[in-house]
């Protein structure tokens, strides 16, 4: 027993709690300066819960947020991290009509059911069919074919959607109203992933379901591969992310607009909100590099004052009187990170900033002395970052993880072999232009002087698609947690212990000496 007590007394004295840790060290720390130390545990990494409540009615199943960055997150992305626990924040770098309409794909989209899908009229040429398919990337080449009151006329299979049939129309080649098989949308009830699990069951070599209403207008339609895959995912371990009335959570960045005269532009912003939440827009991010500025906190006041339980995210900080300043103007999540993103050169640039762990320590203290939540925002590279994130914070906001994934907007491009997709940080000079400068503190109009950038465009390695990005990171979550006996995301923060890390000892965490032959598939 004595041998116990010692043993524990000399660990103490090496690996810190949060407190003990960071106001021993002046030096501000980030991630690969610290390693976490490991515990007694009887949790094994599968039983782990990563559920996080980051605001009233805002709970996410995976502690994880897209970035609001145009190359980053639009409907289909946040389709996707809702689908596996996240949460999406759409950029506003778009007209606003626009952004509502991405908002209301997201919170109209009823999983496996297509509400809106592409369809064909009989008058078109098969070669325009193959040109649009060209155009879109899509992977699909089978169409219902409707007149202009959206009516059922028939199916355009894709073994007809060829080049050699290029001059022949539409109407010559589909299959016949008569000999496609439909459901009404009456049918579908409370449950239509069953009803079309079980028709695809019951009609063997059939792989399409059309939904059509009393005028057989089409309404919708089913593919057995999505019913399929929806099926398998009812037993995962992570389920989707929804709100109260079953559909997919979805947030919204807003711009902080102001009038030519430099005064906030407060009709503007209150109408762009109330539209927002009018298509069930779950929660409003005030995203800019300073938010510690009185523009962001009029903006903040402003927005709770008209709407007193909409979760409201607000940043980007990295101090304890930030966060106070946005959690006392109604904020309830606090963004924390300035310049630590890949394409991030706010540190280069203006010389502000703090590494972020340092920065995720600082405000976690003043928010749980106000009763917020915070999401670390920048320089997760990888799921060990994301670990030691959460032992401060109650989530993250990834950019770079999610930018080569095929749910972000933006073509592929093929270099020298490899595929890539173009990122840009939101203070670079493209992303300023198409309007993201007032998040910098700048005007889009001013061109009487330049503009310093404070970020760059690059390019990003396609990657998987997001559920495989979001498993291998949950993979890495749940191990961490493991290793420290952490059944859940409260008892991670509670338990975690610290240690500083040499040049050496990071070297010595990841491959070396070897020459590998298959590299991880963690991103990086």
């Amino acid at each position: 027993m004595a041998t116990s007590v010692a043993a524990s007394a000399l660990d103490a004295e090496f690996y810190k709690p949060a407190d003990g840790f960071f106001r021993s060290h002046a030096t501000a720390l980030t991630f690969d300066d610290v390693t976490l130390a490991t515990l007694y545990s009887d949790i094994l990494p599968r039983e782990t819960q990563l559920d996080t409540r980051l605001a009233e009615g805002l709970e996410l199943h995976v502690p994880m947020v897209s970035a609001d960055m145009d190359t980053v997150t639009e409907s289909r992305m946040a389709i996707a991290m809702a689908q596996n626990g996240g949460l999406g924040l759409i950029h506003y770098n778009m007209p606003e009509k626009d952004q509502l309409s991405e908002v209301s794909r997201v919170k109209n989209h009823v999983h496996g059911l297509i509400q809106e899908p592409i369809k064909v009229s009989p008058d078109q040429f098969i070669g325009d069919v193959l040109a649009v398919i060209e155009k879109k990337k899509f992977a699909f080449s089978t169409f219902p074919v409707v007149d202009a009151d959206n009516r059922l006329l028939g199916l355009l299979p894709g073994h007809v959607v060829k080049p050699r049939y290029a001059k022949r129309k539409v109407i010559e080649s589909l299959q016949p109203r008569s000999e496609v098989r439909t459901i009404h949308e009456r049918e579908l009830a409370n449950d239509p992933i069953g009803r079309a699990d079980r028709f695809f069951t019951e009609n063997p070599g059939i792989h399409k379901l059309l939904v059509v209403d009393d005028a057989d207008r089409l309404r919708g339609l089913f593919t057995m591969s999505d019913i399929e895959r929806i099926t398998a995912e009812r037993s995962a371990q992570v389920k989707p992310a929804r709100d109260g009335k079953f559909r997919l959570l979805c947030g919204a960045a807003i711009a902080t607009t102001r009038k030519a005269d430099g005064t906030l532009d407060d009709q503007r912003i209150i109408a762009h909100v109330g539209a927002l939440v009018e298509r069930g827009t779950d929660v409003i991010a005030v995203s800019t590099a300073h938010g510690h500025t009185k523009g962001v906190g009029d903006v903040v006041r402003l927005v709770r004052g008209a709407f007193t339980t909409l979760p409201i995210i607000a940043g980007n900080v990295t101090s304890g009187a930030g966060v106070d300043f946005l959690a006392e103007a109604g904020a309830n999540v606090i963004k924390i990170g300035q310049g630590p993103g890949s394409i991030c050169t706010t540190r280069v640039v203006a010389g502000v900033g703090i590494p972020q762990l340092t920065a995720l320590y600082v405000a976690s203290r003043a928010a749980a002395a106000r009763g917020v939540t915070i999401l670390a925002d920048g320089g997760i590279t990888k799921s060990g970052d994301i670990i030691k994130a959460l032992t401060l914070a109650h989530g993250v906001i990834c950019g770079g993880m999610f930018a080569g994934c095929p749910e972000a907007p933006g073509q592929i491009m093929e270099i020298n072999g490899k595929l890539f997709k173009q990122y840009r940080g939101m203070g670079s000079l493209a992303a300023m232009k198409a309007g993201s400068a007032a998040r910098y503190g700048h005007s889009t109009s001013d061109t009487t002087r330049k503009v310093a950038a404070e970020g760059i465009e690059a390019l990003k390695e396609a990657s998987p698609p997001v559920d495989q990005v979001i498993g291998q990171m949950v993979g890495g979550i749940q191990s961490g947690m493991g290793y420290l006996g952490a059944a859940n995301l409260e008892q991670l923060r509670s338990r975690a212990r610290y240690i500083r890390v040499s040049s050496a000892g990071m070297k010595e965490a990841a491959p070396h000496d070897v020459v590998e032959i298959k590299t991880s598939t963690n991103p990086s």
